[in-house]
């Protein structure tokens, strides 16, 4: 049986987050029909389960049996800065920096080659380099909206309403215009070819952060609105989606105080400057 890759971080969603919601987009658990996997003799992907779900495929109907496939991961979450110091004084961590994420025998660091390695390894990764730079430039764009939201709890109470104007005129100026021509232009169910990637999940997660900002930032966006529900209804997302899984509430007081306490950093960054921010956060 393959070990279960073993997450490294604070308890908190930071730049591990991503990097759960790939592993949860990736995980399979459903009822299925065994010839049809024989018939179609495709990698199982979430897409793949996506299209047996749906009969979207062959719109085969032949005898179920059951068929089980699992991608679940573990996390070890520290609390204090002296846990992080062991962790970094063990020699795992490349850059003395997390996320870290114990996968295949490997002490993968860094979060984009950690998304790069999880994606290509699940089949979230397109299938061919085109695909692939698509893909990238997807998720590369993705990533500095969510780094805006991710940092927005960090503000001073006279910064808030500052920034967060600011992150939801970029994100309906600038970001969410760019995946609703994507969708149209495209014309399919999701960003890049015709199944589930990548790009496809770091877009519902920083879709619903948006959303944490504003309820109806959508509003604008029809096609998005369509992708949203679409998505959150692929079974692994969905599971991932529901209470009690692993992913992470917003960052509260509390969440604040400790993630200070770990990465000493400093409160009331301006979202403009946010690479001053301590990198291993």
């Amino acid at each position: 049986m393959t070990e279960k890759p073993v997450l490294h971080y604070f308890n908190g969603r930071g730049r591990m987050e991503s990097i759960r919601w790939l592993l949860a987009a990736a995980g399979v658990e459903v009822l299925g029909w065994f010839d049809f996997l024989a018939t179609v003799k495709r990698p199982v992907t979430p897409f793949l389960i996506y299209e047996f779900k749906s009969h979207l495929s062959l719109g085969i109907r032949k005898k179920t049996t059951h068929f089980s496939l699992t991608v679940q991961f573990e996390e070890k979450l520290f609390e204090t800065r002296e846990e992080f110091e062991k962790l970094i004084q063990g020699g795992t961590l490349m850059y003395e920096q997390v996320p870290m994420v114990e996968i295949d025998g490997m002490n993968l660091v860094q979060t984009r080659a950690i998304l790069r390695y999880v994606a290509a390894k699940y089949g979230l990764y397109g299938r061919n380099p085109e695909e692939q730079a698509w893909i990238d430039m997807y998720v590369e764009g993705l990533r500095d909206l969510s780094d805006m939201i991710m940092y927005f709890p960090l503000s001073l109470p006279e910064e808030k309403e500052m920034n967060l104007e600011y992150i939801l005129e970029r994100a309906k100026t600038r970001f969410f215009p760019v995946y609703e021509k994507a969708l149209r232009d495209h014309g399919q169910d999701f960003l890049v070819g015709n199944r589930l990637s990548w790009a496809d999940v770091q877009l519902l997660e920083v879709i619903l952060m948006a959303e944490e900002c504003e309820a109806g930032v959508l509003s604008g966006f029809p096609l998005l609105q369509d992708f949203k529900v679409r998505i959150s209804q692929i079974p692994t997302i969905n599971r991932f989606l529901q209470p009690g899984s692993q992913r992470k509430l917003p960052l509260d007081e509390q969440s604040i105080g400790t993630a200070k306490d770990i990465f000493k950093f400093e409160r009331g960054m301006f979202l403009k400057n946010m690479s001053t921010i301590v990198a291993e956060y």
